[in-house]
């Protein structure tokens, strides 16, 4: 099994860092296995599972038995709770969870309207989370980050039988010049999976991730926090396109070359003189 092959990787590796060894590891084994191969690495790493879980990202869950569904992740986690980021309030209930500043959740709120806009606009469909937070809890003008999130399930579709579409972008904004001036970085990590079922392809499975990072420097922020929203929202966008044509020639367009190199399917089921000669000529 996948914990098998975990440990195995992890006894030849000669790295002595551990979050090294286990972040090689995963980039080695199967995107559509996740979750199973990660709690393979935090069994063999215990010491090492909260950094791992930080570091890995994971397909996104949805919340149950709420009047409006949320994304879960560890940027709205607290225990064994999470925060609505339409309610502020943690299901299940707790005491003492991490909550935004005042003026800090005011942004998370439009932002969550916004992005849910956004979401619906591109996606048509699909679940949308934003989350934010202080960078520094004593100096709240020093700046702010947030993870916004997107996670949609298809089942049923013409060509795909089920898959999933997960977005995490995670923002850093340094605010600087009495908050007139902001310099962002955004990470972003999109996770695909996508099977098909059907008499004309069969069973195919295709899973993948990508990870890709962009910076604005020393923007000027206009209007106070409507700023933020403008220039946040235009590079998640950007980075969004950029990424789903990366991916669209990375996973798609790369998988039916290698499919036709493999096999060449012609009419009648002859081959061609230029296919022999290769064919020859890679045998002698």
């Amino acid at each position: 099994g996948s914990c098998t092959v975990v440990a195995a990787l992890a006894q030849k590796s000669n790295d002595v860092d551990p979050i090294s060894t286990s972040l090689n590891i995963m980039r080695r084994l199967p995107p559509s296995k996740i979750e199973q191969n990660l709690a393979g690495l935090l069994n063999l790493t215990p010491a090492s599972t909260d950094e791992l879980l930080q570091r890995i990202d994971q397909p996104l869950t949805l919340s149950s038995g709420t009047s409006r569904k949320y994304v879960l992740s560890d940027y709205n986690r607290d225990g064994d709770s999470y925060r609505s980021p339409w309610t502020n309030k943690y299901d299940p209930p707790i005491d003492d969870g991490f909550l935004p500043s005042s003026s800090l959740r005011a942004l998370e709120v439009t932002f969550n309207d916004v992005f849910d806009a956004y979401r619906e606009l591109y996606y048509e469909g699909g679940v949308s989370s934003v989350y934010l937070w202080d960078l520094d809890e004593e100096d709240p003008t020093s700046g702010w980050a947030g993870c916004f999130l997107i996670q949609k399930d298809v089942k049923g579709d013409k060509h795909v039988s089920n898959g999933s579409w997960n977005s995490i972008h995670v923002v850093e904004c340094n605010t600087s010049d009495g908050g007139k001036k902001a310099s962002y970085k955004l990470t972003t990590t999109i996770m695909v999976t996508m099977n098909t079922d059907g008499v004309e392809l069969g069973a195919t499975n295709l899973a993948g991730s990508m990870t890709r990072q962009s910076e604005i420097k020393d923007a000027v922020v206009q209007h106070g926090s409507d700023g933020h929203i403008a220039l946040v929202g235009r590079m998640i966008e950007d980075m969004e396109i950029e990424m789903r044509s990366n991916m669209d020639g990375l996973y798609l367009q790369k998988t039916s070359e290698v499919v036709s190199k493999v096999r060449s399917v012609r009419e009648g089921g002859g081959v061609s003189k230029e296919h022999v000669e290769k064919l020859n000529e890679k045998v002698k």
